[in-house]
């Protein structure tokens, strides 16, 4: 069997990034048109209470749960930063795509669509209203970088292109050595985050993830594809309490916690993919043992 082009990963810190993930994996097994590796990473101090029913519904649907060593990445300790701690594993594919475990695929996705050499694949932040656009001046001199040219339209603030400002929830970058220093995308990633960590920079937690994101693509020598916002549509926000827009062929949701799952009806739809690869519909009706009876 050949190598997949893409691994799709995702953080299962339990109890409820696990549940989510177990959403998210079937939703990937129902709408990707090839086979991708899928893995789920926990910290290493909590994989252990990771509940029997999920780690038999990852196995069922084929996602390696892999610990991770989280313990002095960031000082101080930065949960967003697991992401970034996960991107940094190693992995066996060419392109690798880090998912948010709050996004379920609703639609037909192409792995060829996510993928693009020398690109990182994703998306506009939905806002920035957390701050105006001057502190970009201060991230970028803390990373000893000239400010860039560029201005996209973020997803929901639309009066004005505005700076480089992507959503760090769903990303796809090609793995291995990407600039003349041998560093990985994941590697410069790493090194500005701590870069702009260091530098009194109002905001930086929670966002020093997204802030560094921009940075880190131009540094490895990479530039952005952006992905059609259908390919990653973001709900809550100003757009909650609205259904999903019925012109667009919405590929994937980010839906942020499960209340604004149901409210857009898509609950059920998470349930019946669960149902469709595992059997049930609720993980209290798993049983570990039965499931993976026929593995």
């Amino acid at each position: 069997m050949s190598t997949p082009d893409l691994s799709m990963f995702f953080v299962v810190d339990p109890p409820r990034y696990q549940d989510m993930g177990c959403y998210l994996a079937a939703s990937i097994r129902t709408h990707l048109d090839e086979d991708v590796d899928l893995i789920g990473y926990c910290p290493a101090d909590t994989i252990k209470d990771m509940d029997p029913y999920a780690l038999a519904i990852f196995k069922k649907l084929k996602v390696d749960i892999r610990p991770m060593d989280t313990q002095g990445a960031f000082d101080p300790p930065y949960p967003h930063g697991n992401k970034m701690i996960a991107a940094a594993q190693p992995r066996r594919t060419p392109y690798s795509a880090f998912l948010d475990s709050d996004i379920l695929f609703i639609g037909a996705t192409r792995v060829a669509d996510l993928i693009k050499p020398g690109h990182v694949s994703l998306t506009p932040a939905a806002s920035m209203y957390w701050s105006g656009q001057k502190i970009w001046k201060d991230i970028y001199a803390a990373c000893e970088m000239p400010m860039p040219a560029d201005r996209i339209w973020l997803a929901r603030q639309r009066r004005r292109k505005l700076m480089p400002y992507f959503s760090a929830g769903f990303f796809v970058f090609p793995e291995g050595p990407a600039n003349d220093a041998n560093e990985s995308f994941v590697d410069v990633w790493m090194r500005l985050a701590r870069m702009i960590d260091k530098v009194d920079i109002i905001k930086k937690r929670p966002y020093l993830d997204q802030m560094s994101l921009p940075l880190a693509i131009r540094a490895a020598g990479l530039d952005w594809n952006i992905l059609p916002e259908e390919q990653h549509y973001i709900l809550g926000g100003q757009m909650r309490g609205e259904p999903l827009p019925s012109d667009m062929k919405i590929k994937a949701i980010h839906y942020r916690n499960m209340k604004v799952l149901k409210e857009v009806d898509m609950l059920r739809k998470a349930k019946g993919m669960l149902e469709q690869h595992v059997g049930v519909r609720r993980f209290d009706r798993v049983d570990p043992a039965k499931l993976l009876a026929d593995d």
